[in-house]
């Protein structure tokens, strides 16, 4: 019996399209659409097919142009609001192969007849790299403490730390078919071990990966990752499966777009303003290229199409590649898909953006030589400088009016990394980036004088030791500890989260095990705080409206800490970090985890988000996190996991995201976070050379079939 409709089908109120299923009495009805929707029913040979995924594609638009929604229970869907075109729609589920591509537009109603997956092999195709992944073998503990070829003072929880989101998996998706393979062009003699030698070092980032495998673990990774590729290529699959979506994972609708170009890559992106994300409603979206590009690619997802803002520099301002950054100028050693070729160039290095009260786009850029200021250095009659002097710095900050089209490029100290809004009346811009200092710009005064000496600052971080509540004179990191006097520690914050709760500023400090890091303005002191066990590894965090710290742990955990909660005192000489570990919680990711090392899950999470305005619609405060091997985002929602998943193309990874509020009064229609594949080879996703980054957008429907 036939279960594909012409695509002619048109309901009016609502025509009587129906499915009757083989071997059954059931009539399902096609759901109700409008005429810019494409809906309709997904039947298997066993009925309807419940929580699989229909994609619509098309190329017609400026930009290429993704829509995905899931199936009910009863195997129907709906895709809302297509721009006029010619799509491409398909089927695609766990259990399944990809179904036939049928051509239709909006109005119409297409049924599909889902294709089971003939055997265990094809169906694992297409599971999230986190499922492939976990298939690595991990050295025991036996392996450790100087009795292999790893270095002693690497431990099986640093080891982890390295192959997850702090190294490897810091700027790759690793899993996906592109990692879990080996391209001909490394692969020569057939050696699996030569050819993760040869992979490590193809490109402008191959120096890192070489330090960090190389130097770091005495390159005693290539046998296990050589192990883990030739296992996969015998024919060995996952020792999981994943399970389709279920409950409100359903009504994530995820659309996607083509942005900037094959070569050059996105770090991430911003579309609103943390403290109200109506600013810049419906308006333009700003990606960040970090080391690959100076041309700010900006994405309109009114009329889908793209342009871009050049980042301007001095003529003498010197690439932003080579030393003292984690891209090389030149390519160490050839890349399968770009031989030898130079494509990074960027002098400006703008890594991410955030846009203030006016819609302004303000970046973690430089438009300068790295050499500073007099004012910035010993001698300056700043304070900040009298404090800590200040040489030299690799990336600053910089401005971008699209009111005026005027970029400007600020010769602040202090070197950035991420930057945050404060939310107090001087719309003070918090920064990371090093240099054991926490650096910040009075963009109010700014604004009213112009003069970037006087509008910025920067503080170290100082323990107070013995315990008055006041900065006094401190120690530094070398000197003998003083129980008199106060302590600076050296600490540089990665990520960076001003608390709307009480005007402190915390940092993420991605050391072993880690920590994270309280700066108080008001007082000039800080407070540390370690990450206890069975955590480590903080990379990306996030806080939210009353002060609670969110973390991204490389442990497999979103990681959560509650100053409210410690019991000991909070400064004085036994505050030195390991005094509140009742302040942390830890919540496992999905996903499955590493054979033989306990209760794990191998997600390596690069960042994490708190939605503290419920722009998404899991409600106010929902932390959320990159679910860099499952192909998405993860929020925690009530003690539950929810997985916000991109199931094409294959291979998904973001580094940060936003969230934004289009029309408050349009229900989840003008609601919704954006984020960017921003794996810097984006050529490693289904599709392969050829592939764009891709700006994403999540929004949750009340329903699997709301229009």
């Amino acid at each position: 019996m036939k279960t594909i409709y012409r695509a002619g089908v048109r309901p009016a109120a609502m025509l009587a399209a129906t499915v009757l299923l083989a071997g059954s009495a059931f009539a399902q009805t096609a759901p109700a659409i409008d005429k810019d929707d494409i809906g309709g029913i997904v039947t298997g040979p066993k009925g309807p097919e419940a929580g699989v995924w229909v994609i619509a594609e098309t190329r017609d638009l400026p930009v290429r142009y993704i829509k995905i929604v899931v199936t009910d229970d009863q195997g129907r869907y709906v895709i809302p609001d297509l721009p006029k075109a010619s799509y491409n729609v398909w089927v695609r589920g766990y259990g399944l192969v990809d179904s036939a591509k049928l051509k239709s537009e909006p109005g119409k109603i297409v049924n599909h007849k889902a294709v089971p997956a003939p055997n265990e092999t094809a169906a694992a195709q297409y599971y999230p790299g986190i499922y492939w992944y976990s298939m690595m073998t991990i050295p025991g503990k036996d392996q450790f403490g100087g009795k292999s070829d790893i270095p002693k003072k690497i431990t099986q929880t640093r080891w982890l730390n390295v192959m997850k989101s702090n190294g490897c998996v810091g700027c790759h998706q690793l899993g996906q078919l592109s990692t879990r393979t080996i391209p001909k062009f490394h692969l020569g003699n057939g050696n699996h071990e030569e050819a993760w030698v040869n992979r490590i070092q193809s490109g402008q980032s191959g120096g890192s990966m070489v330090r960090l495998v190389g130097n770091t673990l005495n390159g005693t990774a290539i046998k296990y990752l050589a192990d883990w590729t030739q296992r996969i290529a015998r024919g060995e699959l996952p020792h999981a499966k994943p399970q389709r979506p279920q409950g409100v994972e359903r009504n994530i609708v995820v659309t996607l777009r083509d942005w900037m170009n094959e070569k050059q890559y996105l770090h991430d992106l911003i579309a609103s303003d943390r403290r109200n994300p109506t600013v810049n409603a419906n308006g333009p979206l700003y990606g960040s290229p970090e080391y690959s590009s100076d041309n700010v690619p900006v994405l309109d997802p009114v009329k889908n199409a793209q342009s871009f803002i050049r980042l301007a520099t001095t003529p003498d301002t010197a690439e932003a590649l080579g030393p003292g950054h984690a891209a090389g100028k030149e390519a160490v050693g050839p890349s399968a898909y770009w031989g030898n070729e130079k494509i990074w160039d960027t002098k400006g290095n703008n890594h991410n953006s955030m846009l203030d009260e006016k819609g302004r786009v303000w970046m973690a850029a430089t438009g300068h030589p790295g050499a500073n200021p007099d004012f910035c250095k010993k001698g300056s009659d700043l304070p900040s400088a009298k404090a800590v002097p200040l040489n030299k710095s690799n990336r600053r900050l910089a401005m971008y009016d699209p009111k005026t089209k005027k970029y400007t490029a600020y010769q602040t100290c202090f070197q950035t990394h991420h930057l945050q809004f404060g939310y107090d009346r001087n719309n003070t811009l918090w920064t990371s980036g090093g240099q054991d200092v926490v650096g910040w710009l009075n963009t109010k005064m700014l604004d009213e004088g112009g003069d970037i000496k006087k509008a910025q600052g920067w503080s170290p971080f100082v323990l107070d030791i013995n315990g008055n509540g006041k900065l006094d004179e401190y120690t530094g990191f070398k000197d003998k500890p003083d129980a008199k006097k106060d302590r600076r520690i050296k600490v540089k914050f990665y990520a960076v989260m001003p608390n709307p709760a009480d005007g402190s500023v915390w940092g993420t400090f991605r050391s072993y095990p880690g920590s994270v890091v309280r700066y108080d303005p008001a007082s000039g002191l800080s407070e540390l705080y370690n990450v206890p066990k069975p955590g480590f590894g903080p990379r990306g965090g996030d806080i939210d409206s009353k002060g609670v710290v969110w973390v991204s742990l490389a442990s497999g955990h979103l990681g959560s800490f509650d100053r409210s909660k410690c019991k000991a005192p909070l400064n004085g000489p036994k505050a030195t970090g390991n005094h509140c570990p009742e302040g942390w919680a830890f919540h496992k990711y999905p996903g499955p985890g590493f054979k033989g090392i306990g209760d794990n899950s191998a997600e390596s999470s690069y960042y994490s988000w708190v939605d503290q305005h419920n722009t998404f619609g899991l409600g106010k405060d929902v932390p959320m996190s990159t679910g860099n091997l499952n192909d998405g985002l993860i929020a925690l929602k009530d003690g539950r996991m929810v997985t916000l998943r991109v199931p094409y193309p294959l291979g998904f990874y973001a580094k940060g995201f936003d969230g934004r509020i289009d029309d408050a009064k349009a229900g989840w229609k003008g609601r919704g976070l954006w984020t960017t594949n921003g794996d810097r080879t984006p050529w490693l996703i289904e599709g392969g050379k050829g592939t764009k980054p891709l700006a994403a957008h999540f929004q949750l429907r009340g329903s699997p079939l709301d229009k």
